[in-house]
């Protein structure tokens, strides 16, 4: 470490300074000035300083959000205790879904950093241009094709032999542009700070614990690739079309008990977009888009499939290289209508869109069969087609000088078909659980949303901001329908779930100048029939049937607040510093709602002086101890962490380098507890140290 540290040392003391522009005033300035309290974005400088491998754990440096940690990658995104289907997480607006139905690929494990230029965030009940942004919004906005002939190549090495590598290239004119990119990734399991491998957790009496060879086997091996080409036909329009292709393999997830074999992502895009068409139409903009996954995950690399395992029962009917095993599918396409107009003294945003998101999973499982056993398939996801058309309208007009208001609403109708589950399985699998009560393999809902919000400027610099929305989803595939038995415990999903409406009030204040700004917020929410994971008891004590776990609504409570800070100091100096603070409650049975982050911070000093910079941070993380006892929900101890970064620039080329977790500690993240019925029950820790060394040139 010490002699790492010395290299990066004397490596910036020999930068030859350069004329650059002073990126984090720039950002300070587009913080403060320019983005509404209730957002923030994260920018690729930011990603490209970290050692973060994907979405989840870049955004963990914006206060109010954080992760669920399954494995290596594919860390998923969570807003304010809320994620899943409870937020959007969307590329140039366009809704992705991932197959797995353990979230093994959550959508922003589908594209590569390298294809994002920036990354909106949206806390809050506020978006409506979008189904389903119950709780927020995170929209990561793709690199567009600059003029003249650009190429951005960029290498990570890191702990655990990482490597993130990627590079794009483009041309443009002034009718013409293009751009093309491909991204590596590729990592053995990491070290936690006992020493031991992720894929160690593990008692040696487990049957869910890696065979030996795959212990130190890859943790993953991704490859993407991605085009871009746009078409300016007048000065004032545009068309583009994107294309990406993701190939990923040999994905583990400690967390449960399956690993990936491969996920396999199509991606299209197409849009058109038309400005001052009139004084009265501004814009207007046409979308349409398609996306495919299809995910193989199984658990040929854990003692369960061990035929030579002499724990196993079922050891001598292993004739193929698992237990279990489940291939799954999704594909999703759509379409939008969007337009911008001058209405009166304000702007009047208004749209309409479609999306179709199709979800099959089949699980093949080795079963008991009498004195035998034998390999049976069951639909657990049983081939679910959601249909949603809506409609939107949002009003911003300026009351006063420096007052604003924006009134928006939605309406959404939507479908939901299981074309795979028949009457037959509904009456013997479904059915029992829900007695005198009519199930259906299809259900229609009918949505309204919208939200209030105003903006007060009193000086320069000041803004203060409240507002109040109402943001709903609907059950997703797996909540309404999915459908697994296995030994010990059955998975049903539950056919009569309702929407979940979340009504939610939330003030904040800001305030910036060119070289500083406070960001303060408070909200409060409340979820009717927020859906929650239940256990439901076995319905007749013996025989067949066993207790299964699903879902059912609740009422529930979200309330919390975020503080965010970024200074200019004298002599070269900047401090950073967050806080974020969620608490949830099930007010339907009394008890801590699941899955809730802890108070969570963020303090770092850097000096930064254009050419070069150097960086300190302390992280922490306060103790978790409401948790659902009934969801067998453990504690979390609470953790503090170093880390230490630095870089240069020279005329293209950027260095950058740390070391994460300076002092090596152990410590879990808190979202990372037991879901059935793929889980295992083990928390998979954090990183121990761990160093990594970037290298980007642009041109």
């Amino acid at each position: 470490m010490r002699t790492i540290i010395s290299m990066l040392c004397c490596t910036l003391a020999a930068a030859v300074p350069a004329a650059a522009e002073n990126l984090i005033l720039d950002e300070i300035v587009v913080r403060g000035q320019k983005e509404s309290p209730r957002e923030e974005s994260l920018t690729i400088r930011e990603v490209r300083e970290s050692p973060a491998r994907d979405m989840g754990e870049a955004l963990r440096q914006v206060e109010g959000l954080s992760y669920v940690r399954k494995g290596a990658i594919a860390n998923d995104v969570v807003i304010r205790g809320l994620q899943r289907d409870n937020i959007n997480v969307l590329i140039d607006g366009v809704r992705l879904y991932g197959a797995c139905p353990n979230r093994m690929d959550s959508p922003a494990f589908h594209f590569d950093f390298a294809e994002v230029e920036q990354i909106r965030i949206v806390k809050g009940p506020y978006d409506v241009e979008n189904a389903g942004s119950l709780g927020g919004l995170v929209d990561a906005v793709g690199k567009k094709p600059k003029k003249g002939f650009g190429s951005d190549l960029s290498f990570t090495y890191g702990s655990y032999d990482s490597i993130n590598a990627s590079g794009t290239a483009s041309y443009g004119t002034d009718r013409l542009d293009g751009l093309l990119g491909y991204a590596y990734k590729y990592s053995k399991p990491p070290e936690s700070g006992d020493g031991k491998r992720i894929t160690e957790i593990y008692p040696a009496t487990s049957n869910n614990r890696y065979r030996p060879g795959s212990i130190d086997s890859t943790a993953y091996e991704i490859n993407t690739g991605w085009a871009r080409f746009g078409i300016n036909p007048t000065d004032n329009s545009r068309t583009e079309f994107s294309y990406s292709y993701q190939d990923a393999d040999h994905v583990l997830y400690p967390y449960l008990l399956m690993d990936a074999d491969y996920d396999r992502t199509h991606r299209f895009n197409w849009s058109y977009r038309i400005e001052k068409l009139s004084p009265l139409v501004s814009e207007v903009k046409l979308q349409a888009y398609w996306n495919r996954v299809k995910h193989l995950m199984d658990d040929r690399y854990r003692e369960t499939s061990n035929p030579d395992n002499a724990a196993l029962m079922y050891r001598t009917f292993l004739t193929r290289n698992y237990f279990m095993s489940t291939l799954a599918e999704t594909e999703t396409w759509g379409a939008k209508m969007n337009t911008s107009l001058a209405v009166g003294s304000g702007t009047l945003k208004a749209g309409i869109d479609y999306y179709n998101r199709g979800w099959d999973a089949t699980n093949t499982m080795l079963m008991r069969n009498g004195t035998d056993w034998v390999y049976g398939d069951s639909p657990m996801i049983p081939d679910v087609t959601i249909h949603n058309t809506g409609m939107f309208l949002e009003y911003t007009v300026p009351l006063a000088e420096r007052l604003k208001l924006t009134a928006a609403a939605r309406g959404d109708l939507t479908r939901a078909e299981a074309d795979r589950l028949t009457a037959g399985r509904i009456a013997t699998l479904y059915q029992p659980y829900y007695p005198g009560r009519t199930l259906s393999a299809d259900t229609d809902f009918g949505e309204a949303s919208g939200n209030l919000q105003l903006t007060w400027t009193p000086i320069t610099g000041l803004e203060l901001f409240a507002g109040f929305g109402r943001g709903i989803r609907t059950p997703d595939p797996q909540e309404l329908y999915t459908g697994l038995q296995r030994m010990g415990s059955n998975w049903v999903g539950n056919p009569l779930l309702e929407p979940t409406v979340n009504n939610q009030g939330d003030v904040g204040v800001k305030y910036a100048t060119d070289s500083y700004y406070v960001n303060a917020s408070f909200f409060y929410g409340y979820l009717h029939n927020y859906i929650n994971v239940t256990d439901l008891p076995d319905p007749d004590g013996a025989g067949p049937l066993l207790r299964a776990r699903s879902y059912r609504n609740v009422n529930a409570t979200l309330w919390g607040g975020e503080f965010g800070s970024q200074f200019s100091l004298p002599a070269n100096f900047f401090l950073k510093a967050s806080l974020s603070y969620t608490r949830g409650n099930n007010e339907s049975d009394d008890r801590p709602l699941s899955e809730i982050p802890p108070l969570r911070g963020t303090m770092a000093l850097r000096y930064d002086v254009d050419s070069w910079f150097l960086e300190v941070a302390e992280n922490f993380a306060d103790r978790q101890d409401r948790v659902d006892a009934a969801l067998q929900e453990q504690e979390t101890a609470g953790w503090f962490t170093t880390d230490l970064k630095g870089g240069f620039t020279y005329g293209g080329l950027s260095v950058y380098a740390g070391v994460n977790n300076l002092f090596d500690k152990y410590y879990l993240s808190h979202l990372s507890y037991q879901r059935d019925p793929f889980s295992t029950g083990a928390k998979v820790p954090e990183n121990g140290r761990n160093y990594y060394l970037t290298l980007a040139y642009r041109f």
